[in-house]
């Protein structure tokens, strides 16, 4: 289930599209303000963000540089009741993906979110593969092992399709970093560690032991089938 941070101070309009996303499916993280917004980006792994330009204090350009500074992946929309072409292209310039003017409607956002989180997913021919007894569909963002369905972000669909296409090789920290978190962006080996921790307890079947991402010591990761 795709994760989706929305940061508005108009409470109407964000609980309004926080509304609309779950309906879809998706799973909405809401936000009044830039800073708390930014606070949310960090403490959760998010697929997309929806950003208010016009906020005090911390407006929706200044939110979006400061998450590209740590992630230059992450789908970002930008929202405006302005129309002026000048706020698109300060928007794009500063690393939003796609601009929409309000009001906007129900059906606009939606076809805008669809396009962007197909952007963001990993192309593939076939986009299910297994690792072991796991299987990943990635246009569901969903793994599943017999009864099981265990809820994907589009982060752990991309770093498990590198395992996968990787089979038998060592991966290094570096190597998940770029693929996570983007190649722009300061290496940091502590927030690699803490992620495949947080990942195998939700794909592995015992994740003090480990079947699918085995560590290999002092130099990273490596997937091997059974």
């Amino acid at each position: 289930m795709a994760r989706i941070l929305i940061v508005d101070d108009d409470r109407n309009i964000a609980d309004g599209l926080a509304q609309l996303v779950t309906l879809e499916g998706y799973e909405a993280i809401v936000a009044y303000d830039g800073q708390t917004g930014f606070d949310q980006f960090q403490s959760n792994d998010v697929d997309l963000l929806i950003l208010d330009i016009m906020m005090p204090h911390v407006d929706g350009y200044e939110l979006c540089k400061r998450i590209r500074t740590l992630d230059t992946l992450v789908p970002v929309i930008m929202l405006s009741a302005k129309s002026e072409e000048i706020d698109k292209v300060v928007g794009l310039e500063i690393g939003a993906d796609d601009f929409v003017s309000k009001p906007f409607g129900s059906r606009e956002i939606i076809a805008r979110i669809r396009a962007r989180l197909r952007k963001s997913t990993p192309s593939s021919k076939d986009q299910s593969f297994s690792l072991s007894d796991l299987m990943v569909d990635s246009t569901s963002y969903r793994a599943c092992r017999t009864d099981q369905v265990i809820e994907l972000t589009s982060r752990d669909v991309k770093v498990l399709r590198l395992f996968y296409e990787k089979q038998g090789q060592v991966l290094s920290r570096d190597d998940i970093y770029d693929c996570g978190w983007g190649r722009h962006l300061v290496f940091n080996s502590r927030v690699v560690d803490q992620y495949i921790s947080q990942l195998r307890k939700r794909i592995e079947i015992n994740s003090q032991q480990p079947q699918i991402i085995k560590t290999v010591h002092a130099i990273g990761y490596r997937y091997e089938a059974f």
